[in-house]
């Protein structure tokens, strides 16, 4: 099954390196970053099925990311998307724009464990605590820089949310139903790097992270909301109960 996900620009490093210094080669290059690079920052297993680079377009197009959920989850994956969309400017040094990057159709699921933790929060926290501290890292090598870059737009579309608390215990309140979809509204995650652009691999983690919170702010209002309801039923339950035992106390009243 495959869902979700925001997500994987953690890879625009990777991806506009190839943009930048690969004339050949290119979309094998930038899958195999995309999935090296998005196994390492979310500690969990990335996969892509293919990228197309298009030097005269000027547009880059990643088809089916999967994120695999975090260990401790179900075997579901935690994000799927079926495509990703770059729009490249024709810049030609640094800072390199990207015009927009375009995600429709993501697939999320937000799961909670026995405990309440939800799994985006932890591929959040893995991709913090896996980034270098302030960005300071240095590449492996040398001669290949991570070149700045400056990402005019970021939109997410028609993503659809599937939240899942199966495995959670919502104690007093016996809900029935656990799981939960919903079409979350369009996301616009603003420009990126501006003014002077910012080293690929901040601007990817900045883009993920806004998506993420976006997901976990969505997801917790639909599980409030769901609880609330619940809530506001058990007290209809309660006040009826209440109602039918003081008609017993006060029959004579009644009768």
């Amino acid at each position: 099954m495959k869902k979700v996900v925001i997500i994987l620009l953690v890879l625009v490093a990777a991806i506009v390196g190839g943009v930048v210094y690969l004339a050949s080669g290119a979309n094998e290059f930038i899958r195999a970053q995309i999935e090296t690079q998005g196994t390492k920052y979310l500690a969990t297993p990335v996969s892509v099925a293919s990228v197309d680079l298009s030097f005269s377009e000027g547009r880059l197009t990643i088809a089916d990311i999967d994120v695999e959920n975090p260990e401790g989850f179900s075997d579901e994956d935690a994000m799927s998307l079926t495509g990703i969309t770059l729009d490249l400017a024709g810049s030609t040094e640094e800072p390199y724009r990207i015009q927009e990057v375009t995600v429709d159709g993501p697939e999320i699921l937000y799961e909670l464990d026995s405990s309440g933790q939800g799994n985006l929060i932890v591929l959040k926290n893995n991709l913090d605590a896996n980034l270098p501290e302030g960005g300071n890292e240095q590449p492996a090598d040398p001669s290949s820089p991570s070149p700045k870059l400056i990402v005019d737009q970021v939109t997410v579309s028609n993503a659809r949310l599937v939240l899942n608390f199966e495995n959670l215990d919502t104690g007093e309140f016996e809900i029935d139903k656990k799981t939960y979809e919903v079409t979350l509204p369009t996301f616009n995650a603003g420009s990126i790097g501006q003014p002077d652009g910012l080293p690929a691999d901040q601007v990817g983690a900045a883009i993920v992270k806004q998506m993420l919170d976006n997901a976990i702010k969505q997801a917790k209002a639909e599980a409030k909301k769901v609880v609330a309801d619940k809530a506001r039923e058990k007290i209809e339950e309660e006040k009826d109960k209440l109602l039918e035992k003081g008609k017993d106390k006060l029959k004579d009243l009644f009768n």
